[in-house]
């Protein structure tokens, strides 16, 4: 078996002393958070921050304390199975973009609507995970 390891987060912002959480939307509709390859000689955080830069262009303060995990056979490739680490980051006075050549859509939602948005349940269990753990802080 072979693993491939990518690291992002699930990045919000306050806005009226209200969460908000950006998603992105890959080239097939499928909404999720940032994320990508680990490079070498990177730390996973060092990787999840560079790709939130990367494909939406913020700058992001890491929360301590989180980290959810996620692994997935990857349908493409026989024998592989995509691991994927996030981290929570929080970003403030900062216009996002994305990446076009990869990205189709990038949006700051609530809650309730990102759950609405998710296709797999694994990327509800994260963003449930993620959003606990800011209401108990």
């Amino acid at each position: 078996m072979t693993y491939e390891k990518s690291c992002g987060a699930v990045v919000f912002t306050r806005s009226n002393s209200k969460i908000q959480y950006l998603l992105i939307s890959n080239l097939s509709g499928i909404y999720g958070f940032p994320k990508g390859h680990v490079e070498a000689g990177e730390t996973e955080e060092q990787t999840a921050l560079r790709e939130v830069f990367e494909e939406v262009g913020l700058r992001i303060n890491l929360v301590s304390g989180f980290r959810s995990e996620d692994e997935h056979p990857i349908p493409q490739k026989v024998n592989t199975i995509k691991q994927i680490v996030y981290f929570l980051g929080e970003y403030s006075n900062q216009e996002f973009t994305y990446q076009k050549e990869e990205l189709s859509n990038a949006l700051l939602v609530d809650y309730e609507t990102a759950m609405s948005l998710f296709q797999f349940d694994s990327s509800k269990r994260i963003l449930t995970e993620a959003n606990n753990f800011l209401l108990n802080r």
